[in-house]
């Protein structure tokens, strides 16, 4: 007998993930792609002796022709075998995605929109970097007027062809920003100050900025996706707490614009709560879920203790490897189908309720959220 979550379902909508690498990897750079460390695996250890690990080797293997949980050296060779390019068209075609929401804020090496949909069979959409907009406005500017105007008309072009904007605050700077929109001579102080101190291809950290960015495209009504919770190096933890948003959240309300609670983890419950108090507030644990692995179910249960179910959405946070594409989409499906057949047989949910929900976190969230086409 077939449970609900086994039976055909609308197409997935991965609402926010990257490229992937279009050139061979070498061992040591297809393991760097498995954690978020910036650094190699302690000596004696690999990173595929973790839950992101043995998920991969769990997946993935069959979908090119080998046992689950080979060694990861047998995995490797037969994927240099294949070559590059089919095993990315078995790995992304095997996901279940029909539609990709892609960060081009990380381009170099890895795999445009055209390229990802058409390995996928699916579609592509861009998410718009706003660092990245704003770094590539001052590579150019000769002024900080100009660089203003270059600002905002770059946010402005990206509104066309995007449908959605992302910001790595959380990276430059942390959560703990100045939650009201910056007056207008401020701006431009820091403009001068970040211009006449920058070197060439610096990343935009200044405080003032980085708020002046989120002001400007919360008035352009598309989403507004926002780093939190863990990631590389590069952030400090405790800053990328999504609750230190609470008072941005309250204060952009009256703009429309809706916030999207990327990754989470280890703050998704109080991300949860951020989507249950507040209507604009929507949120996902996909990276996280390719991290923990086998404790997926966990992790998605805490989410869905009290966020409403029409606010959660799925995402993978591939990035670099299509394997990570794989075990993001296992990984969710196995969890949220794991809970709902649970809830369904001790009376907890009704079958259809189950259906319905797994349907609108799957994807329908994302496509009303993001004026997406049926899949």
């Amino acid at each position: 007998m077939t449970t609900h979550a086994e039976q055909p379902g609308p197409a997935l909508v991965d609402h926010h993930c990257h490229g992937v690498a279009r050139s061979p990897l070498t061992a040591e750079q297809f393991a760097a792609y498995l954690t978020e460390s910036d650094a190699p695996a302690a000596p004696g250890t690999t990173f595929f002796d973790t839950q992101l690990g043995f998920a991969l080797r769990r997946w993935c293997p069959p979908l090119l022709g080998l046992p689950e949980h080979c060694p990861p050296a047998d995995y490797l060779a037969r994927r240099a075998e294949l070559g590059t390019k089919e095993a990315l068209r078995r790995l992304l075609g095997a996901t279940g995605i029909g539609d990709f929401l892609v960060d081009t804020g990380l381009s170099d090496g890895l795999t445009g929109l055209d390229e990802l949909a058409t390995a996928a069979g699916g579609r592509a959409h861009e998410i718009a970097r706003l660092e990245t907009l704003a770094e590539h406005a001052a590579d150019t500017a000769g002024s900080t007027r100009a660089f203003l105007d270059a600002l905002a008309g770059a946010v402005h072009a990206a509104t066309r062809t995007a449908v959605a904007f992302k910001s790595v605050v959380a990276y430059r700077h942390g959560l703990d920003f100045g939650p009201e929109r910056p007056a207008a001579t401020d701006v431009r102080a820091a403009a001068d100050r970040w211009l006449a101190a920058r070197a060439p291809g610096e990343r935009l950290r200044d405080p003032v900025l980085l708020r002046h960015l989120l002001w400007t495209a919360a008035g352009t009504g598309l989403p507004l996706q926002l780093h939190t919770g863990f990631g590389d190096p590069d952030l400090r933890l405790h800053r990328c707490d999504p609750l230190l948003l609470t008072d941005f959240v309250r204060a952009v309300a009256p703009t429309g614009c809706r916030l999207v609670l990327l990754h989470t983890y280890p703050y998704h419950r109080g991300a949860a709560y951020l989507a249950h108090a507040f209507p604009h507030v929507y949120t996902d644990v996909g990276l996280a879920l390719t991290h923990v692995g086998a404790r997926a179910r966990a992790v998605l249960a805490e989410t869905l203790e009290l966020a409403p179910f029409g606010k959660v959405m799925f995402s993978t946070d591939a990035y670099g490897l299509p394997e990570l594409y794989v075990v993001g989409t296992r990984l969710f499906t196995e969890a949220l189908s794991g809970l709902t057949d649970a809830w369904v047989r001790d009376g907890a949910w009704a079958a259809a309720d189950a259906r319905r929900v797994t349907a609108m976190i799957g994807s329908g969230t994302a496509r009303r959220l993001y004026g997406l086409a049926p899949g």
